[in-house]
């Protein structure tokens, strides 16, 4: 049995540990700092509600120096008398994984967990020179809201002491089953149960009770559709092979990169054009037909066809036209639909045809966990690869993935693929513009300006906005602002929108997940119903807003950029 002694030590405040979107980027240098991971745990167990009568579940994506991470939360769950912590297997799960676990616990077991610790930093690169993160998420399962997150940062400034406990001998956070752990102090003992679970079964369940398995497996069998899932070395290898290849009878060359590793192997596990370039250069090929690329934690996503890139934004659309294609929906119902304010307006059109709730929020799946905790949203999505349903409270890669193979199994079923072409995944997006017509997207990264002259800018534009509408006959120019229809709070200077009068748009926000500086993004979103211009090239169609974008935010003179650092 292991057993420890509960040890105080003293320490100094650090004044950098706010949380951003989705929780705490550093580069691991900077975690490494003496005391910065235990004054960071010690701020959020102080900012926590029932941490001595609830359960506390530890997971991450199995990047560098989260084994430390965990080691350091066990300490101090067990100096804080936290009954009991859950485990996956070696301390991995992908964050909807996580977030399943909790709600399965807080909904349906009616086991008490009090919070979620994921240890990730999501989309960004991982290794010893790379980056680190750590987000809370709440018994809803989804993303610590605001004030959650004020609150730790705010006691993050004030922590000049802590609690941890050592132990006698290493806890097995690599064997499925419940270790008890003694815990000591002077005269005091008590005790912390452990309990270490597979990180795959609950998800799994999931996916088979939500998915039509047995159809899916037969589309893919008779329509030999050719496939690749790319997890980049990062945490989805754990389930790929079980749901992809196990369950839906795919070959095991399917699933490239599925050994998660602690810097990705190298790679950069975020799926888009530029990270997943080995994978987007199979697909065009021409050698296959579905591909998918997954980023750390698996809360994102990228779609693929046979030289044929899907939009995140596309993505969304398509899954909200054809939800009764999924058998989750086609069986619970589909309540509503909601998007990021950034991401494009070509679910708007399916949503004013289908007459359906519809919601714009800030960037950030926690603005989500909101409705759909009030029973009124059953999907929603971001431009920055992330989609996902009210099954959980996160973005789901995986289910993404699952969701457009069964698009793909409905559409085919009544085909006699012995004698007809598989219609895929263009086919669906073509047929799919024809009908709700076509928004030209694109997005402009410029990663790790200087912090200050990225809110320069910014600023800049703010000040000019009446200048901006009146000059260019705007219908709008405004810093966005949203207000929560369900707990009615006001979120702030979510982005500068600048909209003509057909609804094109041109958006300039910072994005809150690097680790370094700033990230500056600028979306470009123009739709087009002309039949005879729904093939043109990205590019070529947005040509004209995109210069004009540059030019109206001066963005070069700021930022000493000629170019972006990614384009998608």
């Amino acid at each position: 049995m292991v057993s420890g002694t509960v040890k105080h030590v003293e320490c100094k405040p650090y004044d950098d540990q706010v949380m951003g979107t989705s929780g705490l980027r550093k580069k691991v240098a900077v975690v490494q700092q003496p005391h910065y991971i235990p004054a960071f745990v010690s701020a959020i167990f102080d900012s926590l509600k029932d941490i001595t009568t609830a359960a506390l579940i530890v997971g991450g994506d199995g990047r560098y120096y989260n084994k430390e991470a965990i080691s350091v939360v066990l300490g101090e769950a067990a100096a804080r008398h936290v009954p009991k912590v859950i485990m996956p297997r070696g301390g991995m799960a992908s964050t909807p994984a996580v977030s399943l676990m909790i709600r399965n616990r807080n909904y349906v077991r009616k086991e008490k967990v009090f919070a979620g610790f994921i240890l990730t930093a999501s989309h960004n690169p991982a290794g010893p020179k790379a980056d680190f993160g750590f987000k809370v998420n709440q018994p809803n399962g989804g993303p610590a809201l605001k004030e959650i997150t004020d609150a730790i940062y705010a006691r993050s400034k004030t922590v000049t002491s802590y609690d941890i406990v050592e132990w006698d001998s290493a806890v097995d956070i690599n064997k499925i089953g419940t270790q008890t752990l003694t815990v000591n102090k002077g005269d005091e003992k008590w005790e912390m149960v452990v309990e270490i679970i597979d990180p795959v079964d609950e998800y799994l369940q999931m996916c088979r009770d939500n998915f039509d398995f047995p159809l899916i497996r037969k589309f893919l069998a008779d329509s030999k559709l050719r496939v690749l899932i790319d997890s980049l070395n990062a945490v989805t290898g754990l389930y790929t092979h079980r749901i992809f290849c196990d369950e839906l009878g795919l070959p095991d060359a399917v699933c490239r990169n599925n050994v998660p590793k602690e810097d990705f192997g190298g790679l950069h596990a975020d799926p888009n054009l530029v990270y997943a370039k080995a994978l987007v250069d199979l697909m065009w090929s021409g050698d296959y037909d579905f591909g998918c690329a997954y980023d750390g934690d698996g809360d994102r996503n990228m779609i693929l066809g046979n030289k044929f890139f899907v939009t995140p934004s596309d993505s969304l659309a398509v899954l909200t036209a054809n939800n009764q294609k999924i058998r989750y929906f086609r069986e619970h119902g589909f309540k509503g639909v909601a998007r990021s304010m950034p991401t494009s307006a070509a679910v708007d059109k399916v949503v004013q045809e289908m007459k359906m709730p519809f919601f714009e929020t800030p960037t950030g799946w926690k603005f989500f966990g909101n409705v759909m905790d009030a029973n009124t949203l059953s999907l929603c999505g971001e431009e920055s690869f992330g989609t996902g349903s009210d099954l959980i409270r996160e973005k789901d890669g995986i289910w993404a993935a699952l969701a457009w193979l069964s698009i793909l199994a409905e559409t085919n079923k009544d085909r006699d693929l012995t004698k007809e072409r598989v219609l895929g995944v263009q086919d669906i997006v073509e047929a799919h513009w024809r009908k709700f017509g076509r928004n030209y997207y694109s997005r402009y990264d410029y990663e790790n300006v200087d912090s200050d002259k990225a809110n320069a800018m910014m600023t800049f534009l703010r000040e000019h906005l009446d200048e901006l509408k009146t000059q260019h006959g705007l219908a709008v120019a405004d810093d966005f602002e949203y207000h929560d229809p369900v707990d009615k709070s006001v979120t702030q200077h979510q982005g500068i929108r600048l909209v003509y009068p057909d609804g094109t748009r041109i958006i300039f926000r910072l994005s809150g997940t690097g680790s370094v500086g700033a990230t500056i993004r600028v979306y470009f979103d123009k739709y087009e119903s002309d039949p005879s211009k729904l093939g043109l090239e990205t590019a070529v169609a947005l040509k004209e807003l995109i210069s004009n974008a540059l030019a109206w935010s001066r963005i070069e003179e700021f930022t000493g950029r000629n170019a972006p650092t990614v384009i998608t």
